[in-house]
């Protein structure tokens, strides 16, 4: 049988195909007339679109000639999925860069030669863009199906399409259903953008596409193993609250699907945790405790209101303890030498909490601030608790107070890093004159009991007279008098003996400290005895940078960044 002739295109035919304009559909008037068209003529009779969607219209002189829809791209596809070369998080995350051509009908009495094909080629030059100033987002790839007993897909052929293979034969019937159909249909995709396939399977999206996987709402992805070990230590250590009859979802469970859902990036409340829900496998809600439902017989997930009632009266400090004991029996003790403190304002909540996490982003603790309060005596309470020793704490200009720096060094046996802003002036100068005009060791050298170049001689003493009672000194700091000789140099090695901390040599007046040395960590945060073993500091000589250096102070409790008392 010899190869068809090919169809000669008319004089008007090609005016048609010369003057056709493609248009996207947004009245609501035009887009019920395209879906009835559909359903009217279409062989599926079906035009219902699922997640984003455009529709197409193509005219010539304002008569519709044909229409178009496009809507979500398939959950899962084998063959496309194969093509692509994702893995199953990449599909999930990165699926609103495909769409799907739903239905593409030419009009009773509007056939013509290319006119299909035209109409196609149209579309997909402005389809990317049309779904950018829609939907946020350009496409990267495009795919379709064709039922083989009805049509070969010549139009996706001459259009630059890829004929895949099959899909299996199944239809989805509903959320977590599908059905057998035994009428397999040919799937076809084409790249929008030059290897699309590369760029879809990498480790990271172009920029232009990255804003696709910040909007994909996270999914639970938490081993049934590990929700059973949290849900066993909540339940055995936090009390229920609520009538054991209602207790369709136990406490122990709800507390457990939240902590889940926080690491997996769920921010904005009752709303957002209960679709987090809806993302939890049979499995998974089943290892949570959740009880099933006696008609369907499948186990339920918690709605909004559920979890609001046990936002609203799960106790916060005993949840907070359980859970840090559970994260140290999977993760071991803390090992960080970093303590990092914040404070932000819960966007959705309207509360502001202070929180504590070491260098790895660990989480070590965190309180909501009280009512007309604020984030830095609620960072105190967050520190207390925690060892400090041999640890540094991090905290921003706000922390830079001077009882947190006596509670961090004094009380807890730790060292911290915090920023003096430029609203400290005087708090500036006296940090300035320590590191510039004084030998502030190790600058003095330990052979040569002579001042460094640069250093201030006189007697050893706080170089800043300070006011009795307690009053502001000129470094902006009040602190109790601390002139006067460093001490008994027999008391100090009697103190180091009964530590076993710091060497006799530390001590040695003559080796260590020179005449511009000034008990420095005394300026900053008064005549307080720091603990023995603090590293970095030294009786003798004031304070030396060890390994652990201290580099701040503060200038009393003023929340809006430690400004100088009045």
């Amino acid at each position: 049988m010899g190869k068809p002739k090919r169809r000669h295109v008319s004089v008007d035919e090609q005016k048609i195909l010369e003057h056709l304009q493609v248009r996207v559909l947004t009245l609501k008037k035009e887009m019920a007339r395209c879906d009835d068209l559909i359903v009217k003529y279409h062989y599926l009779h079906e035009a219902t679109l699922v997640g984003e969607q455009l529709r197409y219209v193509a005219t010539y002189k304002g008569e519709w000639l044909a229409v178009a829809t496009w809507s979500g791209a398939a959950f899962h596809l084998k063959d496309r999925d194969q093509y692509i070369g994702w893995d199953f998080e990449q599909c999930r995350r990165r699926r609103p860069l495909l769409a799907n051509n739903s239905r593409l009908l030419v009009l009773p009495g509007c056939h013509s030669a290319n006119l299909i094909s035209r109409f196609m080629s149209m579309m997909l030059g402005r389809l990317s863009q049309d779904w950018l100033e829609h939907w946020q987002h350009p496409l990267a790839l495009v795919e379709s199906f064709v039922d083989p007993q009805r049509y070969q897909g010549t139009a996706y052929k001459v259009s630059g399409w890829a004929h895949l293979g099959r899909t299996a034969g199944w239809k989805r019937d509903a959320s977590d259903f599908y059905v057998k159909h035994d009428a397999p249909k040919q799937i076809w995709v084409r790249e929008l953008v030059k290897k699309a396939c590369v760029k879809l399977r990498a480790a990271k999206l172009p920029p232009e596409w990255a804003m696709v996987e910040d909007q994909t709402a996270p999914r639970c992805r938490t081993p049934v193993q590990e929700i059973r070990s949290l849900r066993e230590s909540l339940r055995a250590q936090l009390p229920e609250f609520r009538r054991l009859q209602a207790l369709g979802y136990p406490l122990a469970g709800m507390v457990c699907l939240i902590v889940m859902a926080m690491a997996a990036g769920v921010r904005h409340g009752p709303d957002d945790l209960a679709q987090f829900a809806d993302t939890l496998s049979q499995a998974q809600l089943r290892a949570l405790g959740f009880r099933r439902d006696k008609r369907t017989r499948q186990t339920r997930f918690p709605k909004k209101t559920t979890f609001h009632r046990v936002l609203s009266a799960v106790d916060g400090p005993s949840l907070q303890r359980i859970l840090l004991q559970w994260q140290q029996q999977l993760l071991g003790r803390v090992q960080d030498s970093l303590v990092v403190v914040d404070g932000k304002k819960m966007r959705h909540g309207g509360v502001e909490m202070v929180n504590a996490v070491n260098g790895a982003g660990q989480y070590l603790g965190g309180l909501i601030t009280e009512a007309k309060s604020h984030e830095i005596p609620a960072a105190r309470q967050v520190l207390k608790p925690l060892d400090l020793k041999g640890k540094i704490v991090l905290a921003d200009a706000l922390h830079t107070q001077v009882e947190t720096g006596q509670q961090i060094l004094y009380e807890q046996g730790g060292d911290y890093l915090l920023t003096v802003k430029g609203n400290q002036p005087t708090l500036q100068a006296t940090l300035q004159n320590l590191f510039e005009k004084q030998g502030f060791s190790p600058s003095t050298h330990r052979t040569h009991a002579q001042p460094d170049a640069g250093t201030q001689s006189g007697p050893l003493g706080n170089p800043f007279p300070a006011v009795c009672g307690g009053d502001s000194q000129p470094s902006g700091l009040s602190g109790g008098q601390t002139g006067g000789a460093i001490g008994d140099e027999g008391q100090a090695r009697r103190q180091v003996d009964q530590t076993g901390d710091l060497s006799v040599e530390q001590f040695d007046l003559g080796a260590t400290a020179g005449p511009g040395d000034a008990p420095t960590q005394t300026a900053l945060l008064g005549d307080r005895e720091p603990l023995t073993s603090l590293p970095g500091y030294h009786h003798a000589g004031g304070f030396q940078p060890g390994p652990h250096s201290q580099f701040s102070a503060g200038a009393g409790d003023d929340p809006a960044g430690g400004s100088e008392p009045g």
